[in-house]
């Protein structure tokens, strides 16, 4: 763990900690009281030292040292001495701020202290005492550390969660945009495409396609509204089924474009969301092919068939799709492969070709 990620532990007293129980310590063991000054300002200026530069690792072990001799030199030989306590002070902040091997290693050279002193000093309960303590503080800190290190990734996967999911609602967001504008603008201008080459031969022809235009542009204006007003609220927009692909196959017949559909099978059975994704390719290949294409024929086939739904769209024309970003094939694709399924599109023999298979 690096410094950063050690800024939040709050050890900004633990310096002042250490020097009141190295001086109190000293006082104890009857030093005399330039060497308790002299010991509590060592420790604390050590301390504040390691905690202002935010030291940590092998460095934080190795001058945690400082202070550990200090509270060793006031308390030394006496097992009943609570200057004690800033040697379990020191084995937690190593254990909270450095990994559990460099704990684990600090810990054992500090209980090895203790244990020097129950051989040479004398077997006094006390000495375990401070073992069992030592042991305690360290296997605790350790602990805590790796818990704190759980929530901190648990918090950084969250928020990448998060990032991710509105990353993928605004890809949501522009997928139906594109759908929703790129119908509506084409079936505009096949309106107004007709309205113009009957300008000059039947003025109620001209008329009708530019109220058809009319027609179409606002009721894509309608879209995009309730599309914005549905963003601002918590409501699910309703989007549209597989039953309605008659309905979307008619408004580009209206608008002057040969359409033939052949479906097979039920469309009420294929389920909402695949219904979505269904309409969805449906209408953005007939887009591209009323676009891109010379105004021949179009075909629609779809078979319902077991639990898959099959879609072929075929402009029988030679079409050749401009470059560029690709929006909406990428689309269709992306729409199928969320739900398990696949999309081609390209040329073959007979003109332009999409198809579909999206699992029901």
């Amino acid at each position: 763990m690096n410094s950063s990620q050690t800024s939040g532990v709050p050890w900004a007293t633990a310096p002042a900690v250490l020097a009141v129980l190295t001086g109190v310590g000293a006082i104890r063991t009857d030093r005399p009281l330039p060497v308790v000054l002299g010991l509590g300002a060592a420790v604390l200026a050590a301390g504040c030292v390691l905690t202002g530069r935010g030291v940590a690792g092998w460095p934080l072990v190795a001058g945690l040292t400082v202070p550990a001799a200090g509270v060793v030199l006031a308390c030394y030989g006496d097992p009943r001495n609570v200057g004690w306590f800033g040697i379990c002070v020191i084995v937690g902040w190593v254990a909270l701020a450095a990994p559990p091997r460099m704990a684990v290693g600090a810990g054992t050279v500090l209980v090895a202290m203790f244990a020097i002193q129950l051989v040479t000093v004398g077997a006094e309960q006390g000495w375990v005492t401070w073992i069992a303590g030592t042991v305690f503080t360290a296997g605790a800190c350790i602990f805590a550390r790796r818990q704190r290190v759980l929530v901190e990734r648990l918090h950084a996967a969250q928020a990448e969660l998060a990032q991710r999911a509105r990353t993928d609602e605004r890809h949501r967001i522009a997928r139906e945009m594109h759908d929703l504008v790129g119908h509506s603008l084409t079936v505009t201008l096949l309106h107004l495409g007709g309205a113009r080459l009957a300008l000059d031969d039947d003025l109620d022809a001209a008329r009708a396609g530019l109220a058809q235009a009319e027609h179409a542009a606002r009721g894509s204006l309608d879209d995009v509204r309730a599309a914005v007003i549905l963003l601002r609220t918590a409501d699910t927009p309703a989007a549209p089924a597989a039953t309605a692909l008659a309905d979307l196959v008619d408004s580009y017949r209206k608008a002057g474009a040969a359409i033939d559909l052949d479906v097979q099978g039920d469309l009420a059975a294929v389920t909402p969301n695949r219904g979505l994704a269904a309409f969805r390719i449906v209408q953005e290949s007939l887009t591209n092919a009323v676009r891109h294409g010379d105004g021949d024929p179009i075909s629609v086939r779809i078979v319902i068939f077991g639990d898959r739904t099959r879609i072929v769209v075929r402009n029988r024309s030679s079409v050749h799709l401009p470059r560029g970003s690709g929006t909406g094939i990428a689309a269709m694709r992306e729409r199928a492969r969320v739900l398990g399924g696949e999309v081609t599109a390209g040329p073959d023999r007979d003109g332009w070709l999409v198809e579909a298979v999206i699992p029901t």
